[in-house]
């Protein structure tokens, strides 16, 4: 089962151990900004760059989806909460 906060974690229901909504939009605004930087590097054919690029959007890529998991467990741990983007 996948809980929303890993075990042996230092945080609580009230306090969690990490801002997912946080972590979402960093890792969002990651993906994007990796995505743009690998194709200005292939046009600037600048190709380790490029590969160094797309590695670092594949890691943003796993990290959103890592956090998607531990938000929708949140949500079926706390039906009805709202969460601010620093919760």
């Amino acid at each position: 089962m996948t809980r929303s906060q890993p075990r042996r974690a230092r945080g609580t229901v009230g306090h969690a151990y990490s801002a997912l909504n946080l972590r979402l939009a960093l890792a969002g605004f990651g993906l994007v900004i990796m995505a743009i930087f690998a194709v200005l590097a292939f046009l600037a054919n600048i190709v380790w760059l490029g590969v160094v690029c797309v590695l670092l959007a594949l890691v943003a890529v796993v990290d959103l989806i890592i956090i998607q998991r531990r938000r929708a467990a949140r949500r079926r741990e706390e039906p009805g909460a709202k969460h601010s983007l620093f919760e």
